[in-house]
This record gives C-alpha cells, sequence and structure tokens, in this order.
C-alpha cells in the first residue's frame, strides 16, 4: 500500500516509524563512539552517579547475569570501576573512570544534538509543543532516566565529580 507524502499516519505506526528513525540515530553514534547500544546506555546512566548492580539492572532492564558482563566489558575498557557501597559492605557501586565520563559526556552531548535535529522541520511552536507532548508521553510510562537533560553532572544535581 502506497503512501502519500503529508498523509497523517496512525498513532502506532507514527510511534514506531519515529522509534526507528531515532535508533537509527542512535546507532550511528554508538558506533562512531566504538561503543555497544547498552555500553553507551550504561555510560549515560552513571554519568549523574554511581550505581548499584541491583538499581543498574532495573533502570536498563536487564538480568543480573547481564548486567555483570556488561559492567566487566566496560571495566576491561576502563570505562567503569567497582567500588565499594558505603551502606553496605558487601556490595558495590559502579562508578564511570575519568575516561568514562569524558566519553559517555561526549557520546550523551554528539547523541542529543544528532536527534534534536530530526524535528528541525517543525516550527518552534510545534517544536515546544512535541517536547511537551513527549514529555507527558515519558512521565505516564514511568520511562527510566537514561539520557537526562544534560551530559553535566553537576547541572543536573548541584554536585562535582
Amino acid at each position: 500500500m502506497e503512501e502519500s507524502p503529508g498523509e497523517p499516519l496512525s498513532m502506532g505506526t507514527a510511534l514506531v516509524r519515529t522509534a526507528f528513525m531515532v535508533d537509527a540515530v542512535y546507532a550511528d553514534s554508538v558506533r562512531e563512539f566504538d561503543l555497544t547500544m547498552q555500553q553507551a546506555q550504561l555510560l549515560c546512566v552513571l554519568i549523574p552517579r554511581p550505581f548499584g548492580m541491583f538499581e543498574l539492572a532495573k533502570t536498563l532492564g536487564l538480568a543480573k547475569s547481564s548486567i555483570s558482563g556488561l559492567v566487566d566489558r566496560c571495566e576491561k575498557r576502563g570505562l567503569v570501576r567497582r567500588e565499594s557501597d558505603p551502606g553496605d559492605g558487601r556490595a558495590f557501586r559502579v562508578a564511570l573512570t575519568d575516561k568514562g565520563a569524558r566519553l559517555a559526556e561526549e557520546f550523551h552531548d554528539e547523541t542529543t544534538k544528532r536527534v534534536a535535529e530530526l524535528p528541525l522541520g517543525l516550527g518552534a511552536a510545534e517544536q515546544e509543543v512535541l517536547v511537551g507532548l513527549l514529555s507527558r508521553m515519558v512521565a505516564d510510562n514511568h520511562v527510566p532516566v537514561v539520557f537526562t537533560d544534560s551530559g553535566c553532572p553537576s547541572e543536573q544535581d548541584g554536585t562535582e565529580r
């Protein structure tokens, strides 16, 4: 079935195609930065602060064994480190190394810039409406915080690395 340019799509089709479009930009970014999708997500989650393994698994939607392997691979590349959890002597948290923090912030900034260019064909008012609607969708669906508005931790929570 052929579509006419500009013909409205159904909600489901429009959202799936939007996801496909964003995923393509994200995939290009991870390749350019020599990361996997999951490595990039892990690094971006860790930008504001270290996370425990359970919290990481929950945020990224991964099984405990998958998170362990992901952290191991990133640790071998010098991007993350394990540190003791001050609240639980038996547990540890995962934190970015200096190398990982630089890569995470560079990847985050470049990827959000590229994705933000996708709706440039819309006017400023339309973009504002789109951001408002997407923000509500994200909040209503309790989407985990993988990407934030700023890759800079000091702007997010008042702390510095």
